[in-house]
């Protein structure tokens, strides 16, 4: 007889206690979650995850001591496995969600999320994937690109570890593609897509496509309104 899948741990970090528990509360419902703790501001939400080590962390973004952003960092930054981290913000575009993005966290919801939204969320974010839609990400880093001024010589150093086509496959997710898309722009298969996804991920360091869209913006790859013009020999 098989062993049933061990349900995803999940720690609540919000400093309303009402959001903190109902949240705990709602996700408690579904058999194949376990919060397995909450807290009630950043510091707390560090202390919990290195001590519970859970899957996901529900994240709020303003909270006191320390808050959601720099909690993010610490975990998403320690240099070993971390949890995933899934920002609750108020706002769809909250000025402070870029810097949590860059910070590690692999997507963000709204506090008024339906709650069968907020459980497929946490299923997508335990299985390794980035949450937000690809062109839900465009739209959210192209708003902060805009309003932040740009380096005046992006960085290359990272990109030149990637191959000509790779480039390109960054670049078509920063614009918001999704594999079946970038598959069909550039004439190759959906597994080769995966693949070249997977090593430019490996090769920047990138735990995610969320991150990898940030990176493409941050490194000046691609620009707010840019569209790639089309497949590429390579």
């Amino acid at each position: 007889m098989t062993n049933p899948p061990r349900a995803v741990r999940i720690v609540v970090a919000d400093d309303h206690h009402v959001v903190r528990t109902g949240f705990a509360a709602l996700l408690d419902t579904q058999p194949d979650f376990a919060v397995v703790g909450t807290a009630c501001d950043g510091t707390e939400a560090v202390q919990i995850c290195r001590e519970l080590s859970p899957d996901v962390v529900l994240m709020d973004v303003r909270m006191p001591v320390m808050d959601g952003i720099e909690a993010t960092r610490q975990l998403a930054g320690s240099g070993r496995p971390g949890p995933r981290i899934l920002i609750l913000t108020t706002f769809d575009l909250d000025r402070y969600v870029y810097d949590a993005l860059r910070a590690g966290a692999s997507g963000f919801l709204l506090k008024d999320v339906t709650a069968e939204r907020l459980f497929e969320a946490v299923r997508v974010i335990a299985a390794g994937e980035a949450l937000l839609a690809p062109a839900v990400t465009r739209r959210l880093i192209s708003e902060f690109t805009r309003l932040r001024p740009r380096p005046e010589a992006p960085a290359t150093g990272a990109l030149a570890t990637l191959t000509p086509r790779e480039t390109q496959v960054l670049r078509l997710v920063a614009e918001g593609l999704s594999n079946p898309e970038i598959a069909a722009r550039l004439v190759v298969t959906e597994e080769t897509v995966k693949s070249h996804v997977s090593r430019m991920l490996a090769k920047l360091g990138l735990r995610d496509r969320t991150q990898a869209v940030v990176t493409a913006y941050e490194l000046g790859l691609v620009v707010p309104g840019s569209r790639d013009p089309g497949p590429a020999p390579g």
